[in-house]
């Protein structure tokens, strides 16, 4: 193994786009335990592109191309949902160390397949629920443990974000539901993990899965297409602790008010909130013991481990997960957040749309 890990990215845009550009490769070029070794994306041309923009050595435009190299140590697979399955296994099978965005799978018999084959191999399988690594979420979730609100008995969480209504044609692609993308699926795990993470599972859940909007307006068409993913998640429940908890994650037309997620305990009561989502956007934390005012709980400077010029948000939250990674392969240690976490989060998106169909409540296993 080499001084620095290498690291394979599939789903490079040249075009300075989407997920790769906006946070693994920043995080990537300020990690001093990473480098960036090759670059792949869907055709000859736009790898070379990447590989010059973001000063690589080698371009691919066939994953499995760059997964025979033998000097890669790890695969970051960053392309849409629904070729997660198929670079995730190849990767897998050329006995690669892998970092998959969320979700793992279209669905959970592809999150249990791939799951199964990480174990199997014997190799470190990360996924990208990277609000994990944020210092606030961090801070949000040590305090928990140390009993900052002492039992808690309720937790209510809301999340909403704005574009219901229309889509570039670059993401028309996500109106149907088999492609995995949905305001459950998506916006709904990557919320709802922060809370089961700080506070435990869901041991059951009472949900109501919608589509509200069922058709979009093209963007750059005015054409009107149909859609049939969700974009209205109610969730009740109860958490292992015992605390109920309630979730409503929408996509709405206008004035979409964000991310908010109050806890209440016994001894204590936290209030985080973003103005966008907890995952890419700076969260703020307000707490208060024995009845007290609300006030700003400030964020102790040792959960920001990566190096200090690292951009806050999903530089920074995605630069942590990697550090993670490091550790991992250096020591041979667990990965957290790993496949078996994305195994269980897929399961609870199972038991919410089951809950939603048979309108019934649905222990979560």
């Amino acid at each position: 193994m080499h001084n620095r890990l290498r690291v394979g990215l599939v789903g490079a845009d040249a075009s300075g786009q989407g997920w790769a550009p906006l946070s693994h490769l920043p995080a990537l070029k300020l990690l001093p335990e990473f480098e960036l070794a090759a670059v792949c994306t869907r055709n000859a041309d736009t790898a070379a592109a990447a590989a010059t923009k973001y000063d690589v050595d080698r371009a691919f435009h066939d994953y499995r191309t760059m997964f025979a190299e033998r000097d890669l140590d790890l695969v970051s697979v960053v392309v849409r949902v629904p070729n997660h399955r198929e670079v995730v296994i190849a990767a897998l099978n050329a006995g690669k160390n892998v970092y998959c965005e969320w979700p793992l799978g279209a669905n959970l018999g592809e999150a249990e397949e791939m799951a199964a084959l990480a174990t199997r191999k014997g190799v470190h399988a990360m996924i990208g629920l990277q609000a994990r690594g944020d210092p606030t979420l961090r801070y949000l979730r040590e305090l928990v443990a140390d009993d900052y609100l002492g039992e808690v008995l309720a937790v209510n969480m809301t999340m909403f974000t704005g574009g219901v209504l229309d889509r570039p044609q670059s993401r028309i692609w996500d109106r149907d539901t088999t492609k995995g993308v949905s305001a459950l699926t998506v916006r709904g795990i990557h919320t709802m993990d922060v809370m089961c993470w700080c506070l435990g599972d869901f041991v059951e859940v009472s949900g109501k899965v919608t589509t509200q909007v069922r058709q979009w307006r093209v963007l750059e068409t005015n054409e009107m297409v149909d859609v049939d993913t969700a974009d209205n998640v109610l969730v009740n429940g109860r958490l292992q602790s015992g605390a109920i908890a309630s979730v409503h994650v929408g996509t709405v037309p206008y004035n979409a008010s964000g991310w908010r997620m109050e806890i209440y305990g016994r001894k204590g009561t936290i209030r985080a909130t973003s103005k966008g989502s907890p995952q890419r956007d700076a969260n703020t934390l307000l707490g208060a013991q024995n009845g007290g005012k609300l006030e700003p709980l400030e964020v102790p400077e040792r959960f920001v481990e990566v190096p200090a010029d690292m951009p806050a948000g999903p530089p920074r939250n995605v630069g942590h997960l990697y550090l993670r990674m490091a550790r991992a392969i250096r020591d041979g240690g667990a990965v957290e957040p790993g496949f078996d976490v994305a195994l269980n989060r897929h399961r609870l998106i199972d038991a919410i749309q089951r809950s939603s169909d048979e309108g019934r409540t649905i222990a979560v296993v």
